[in-house]
């Protein structure tokens, strides 16, 4: 039964000079590309901590993989402060956990997990990591209408991050048509009849929205390909992928030949792990050091 926090205070602290060690992961799926663990791991050496960051990609591990509840159990069992957690397991995670803090009982997807007393606590870091992104990137481009794709769980918290930086009307396809018209009530609920619509994508509408995100997967180095037919692309438009690698997907890369202005998923990524940096350790992060390691690391 998962409960909710109706509220998460975190304090800033100051490292001891002896080491604190920290353990922490990520459980995903095809995960070998991220720059989570690199973010994590310098950024607590940087504070004077022995920070140990490792990846639980399911793809890697020998069949028959454990399941979600046993990979968290042997990491709460084994000492781990939290967890990340990525695709596909954003929803399916939430009946594991005992809690849910304000941020992922709002979105309904969480990105980080804490373990704290011997109760595991879900919290969504995607929300406020993306909607810092996008209001650094494309803050200043209009955007009162919008083409969302994806309803899973990175699609929610961004559909959440982008009304509440200001977008009137976000259409959402997805390729559950059900699901899309779910998310779509959902926010309508939260933000006002109608801000929200479930749709599918045609030239009529391409001329309606000022730009649009891609929060599925399509465009990965493991499932290559575009979730927008690139037919459709006009210059006018802006486009934003939330994946990072590669840091230009498919989609990215036929909208900056359009003329397009493009954002990938980089500050989504940077700014999602200075969320869940402090969450876990209770250190506040330098987020400009965490940008710097980032940009540090070999381009995927």
């Amino acid at each position: 039964m998962v409960s909710t926090l109706s509220s998460t205070v975190h304090t800033t602290v100051s490292p001891n000079t002896k080491k604190v060690k920290v353990l922490a992961g990520l459980i995903g799926q095809g995960i070998q590309g991220s720059r989570t663990p690199a973010m994590h791991q310098a950024e607590g050496a940087r504070l004077g901590l022995h920070y140990l960051y490792q990846l639980l990609d399911t793809d890697q591990i020998a069949q028959p993989a454990p399941t979600l509840e046993q990979l968290l159990q042997a990491t709460q069992w084994c000492g781990f402060a939290g967890l990340n957690i990525t695709f596909p397991y954003k929803q399916q995670v939430i009946p594991l956990l005992d809690e849910l803090a304000a941020s992922a009982s709002a979105v309904g997807a969480v990105n980080t997990v804490v373990f704290k007393d011997g109760k595991r606590i879900g919290h969504n870091t995607d929300f406020t990591g993306f909607a810092e992104s996008f209001r650094r990137q494309m803050g200043d481009v209009k955007h009162d209408t919008v083409l969302l794709i994806g309803a899973g769980g990175a699609g929610v918290a961004v559909a959440h991050a982008l009304l509440s930086e200001g977008v009137q009307q976000l259409l959402i396809t997805d390729v559950s048509r059900e699901r899309s018209a779910a998310l779509a009530q959902s926010l309508n609920t939260h933000y006002g009849t109608d801000r929200a619509t479930a749709t599918d994508i045609d030239a009529a509408l391409v001329d309606r929205i000022d730009g649009l995100v891609n929060a599925t997967p399509v465009g990965m180095a493991k499932l290559p390909g575009t979730p927008f037919p690139v037919e459709l692309l006009q210059a006018r438009l802006w486009v934003v992928d939330i994946i990072y690698f590669p840091l230009e997907t498919e989609l990215l890369r036929a909208a900056r030949l359009k003329g397009c202005r493009t954002a990938s998923g980089a500050g989504m990524a940077v700014f999602q792990a200075v969320g869940a940096f402090e969450l876990i350790t209770g250190i506040r992060p330098d987020s400009a050091a965490m940008q710097a390691t980032f940009n540090s690391l070999d381009p995927a």
